[in-house]
């Protein structure tokens, strides 16, 4: 009996001892997984421990050492240690981008360097890459993430406007102009200018892209053949065409083999979202560097149909299409508007055309759409309208690894629980679990006794 109680001990032990060496080693292992491979979870609402899509995108497309020094004292009467929230908010960026480096200074201790770096507020951050800077006052994914972009453009792109005819103002507060969007468009990198050919004569030679943007009154013949060599030359060009007339325009759309349907494409779809008819919802996306990955829905106000005529000179993509179940309606629009297959044209319509050929050993690219509306101040906010926009002018731009869906600011939300479910938390926590525990214990122990 004795013998048999000593094997048992000796088991017990044995087997004991092999489960504390199996449990060291597995937390062994454990520990250098945890060293080598890092993994985390943002479990916050709106994910603001984490970078989104398109800021990731961005900072993947970044090569080579990026510096942030940050000009602040240790403390600030108003933000307190603004060290300590800068450091907390560049570590998302850090993970993503390990030769991302971080510096403080502080502009009080070293006031020349300040001086040097044209450092006007505590707090303001200079960010360098490839020789070139960026100062941002504000700390937001946004902002930082679009002065990333700034960066990584080789050049700042040069946009010149088409002026002179009642067009939309990429730097007007109108709400048919489209200064929202110039002013995203700056954020990005780009560079707006009005250009007026009545009095320059001539489209700049540094022009990335040029804008018409819903003309109002007609172009003079000498202006037109401006933009007629422009375009043989290999120009690149976003047209927005609006449901009027074309305003002498009509033997650019000829060079470009486009057809303009008459009338303003009807989306039932968009009045059972309350939304007008004349709104055409963009859901339908062809295959093209500008859509790839966009899963917005684009909201054309007012767009009209166009038709690209095939031909060997220009390879051409529906960017987007509108309105399966709708039509264009020729006829009056009102309330009681119903398709009438003798007339109107039946749905999906194309709102959206991307053209581009090789010219002098270089892409030319082109993009036509049948509504200014969609990035007008009025209409800019609705759907991805914005992020769609800034596609299509990275695309012409040449930019196209810079497309990416925009990164926005969000505000968190605060969860609030009422007292009783805190009491219960406490108690579940502090009191209940321990108390199970315990018991599980007490009777695993009472078993082996019982042996």
């Amino acid at each position: 009996m004795i013998t048999v109680n000593k094997k048992l001990r000796v088991h017990l032990l044995l087997q004991n001892g092999l489960f504390v060496v199996l449990l060291l080693v597995l937390a062994s292992m454990l520990g250098y997984l945890a060293f080598e491979f890092r993994a985390q979870w943002d479990i916050s609402q709106n994910n603001r421990n984490s970078l989104s899509k398109a800021s990731l995108d961005v900072v993947q497309k970044l090569y080579g050492p990026v510096n942030v020094t940050v000009y602040a004292t240790h403390q600030d009467p108003q933000l307190g240690d603004i060290r300590k929230i800068i450091s907390d908010f560049i570590v998302a960026y850090q993970r993503i981008k390990p030769d991302l480096t971080l510096n403080f200074v502080d502009p009080i201790e070293q006031p020349r360097l300040a001086e040097k770096a044209g450092v006007r507020m505590n707090g303001e951050m200079v960010i360098s890459f490839n020789e070139r800077s960026e100062h941002l006052t504000t700390i937001n994914e946004q902002t930082f993430t679009n002065a990333l972009m700034r960066l990584a453009r080789s050049d700042q792109k040069q946009l010149m406007m088409l002026s002179g005819h009642g067009e939309r103002k990429l730097d007007g507060i109108a709400n048919r102009d489209m200064g929202d969007f110039g002013k995203k468009l700056t954020e990005t990198g780009f560079r707006g200018e009005a250009l007026n050919l009545a009095s320059t004569m001539k489209i700049p030679s540094n022009t990335s892209v040029l804008i018409i943007a819903s003309p109002q009154t007609d172009l003079l013949a000498g202006e037109v053949d401006i933009l007629l060599d422009y375009i043989e030359h290999g120009g690149n060009l976003l047209w927005l065409v609006d449901q009027e007339s074309l305003y002498g325009l009509l033997s650019l759309a000829e060079k470009l083999d486009l057809t303009f349907t008459p009338g303003v494409v009807v989306d039932p779809q968009a009045k059972r979202l309350r939304a007008p008819v004349t709104f055409a919802l963009g859901t339908i996306y062809g295959q093209h560097a500008i859509t790839e990955d966009f899963d917005f829905i684009s909201v054309f106000p007012f767009a009209r149909q166009i038709i690209f005529n095939e031909n060997e000179k220009w390879h051409s993509t529906s960017l987007v299409e509108v309105a399966p179940e709708g039509w264009v309606e020729t006829g009056e629009l009102n309330d009681a508007s119903t398709f009438d297959e003798t007339d109107d044209v039946a749905g999906p319509v194309s709102v959206a055309v991307a053209l581009e050929r090789t010219i002098d050993e270089r892409e030319q690219r082109i993009v036509v759409v049948g509504s200014g509306h969609f990035l007008a101040n009025t209409y800019l906010g609705n759907g991805g309208n914005i992020d769609f926009g800034i596609n299509l002018v990275n695309w012409l731009a040449g930019d196209e690894d810079l497309i990416t869906i925009q990164p926005r600011a969000t505000i968190d939300s605060q969860l609030i629980l009422e007292e009783p479910v805190l009491t219960v938390i406490v108690i579940g926590f502090l009191i209940v679990f321990p108390l199970l525990f315990l018991m599980s214990g007490l009777i695993i122990w009472w078993h082996r006794r019982r042996r």
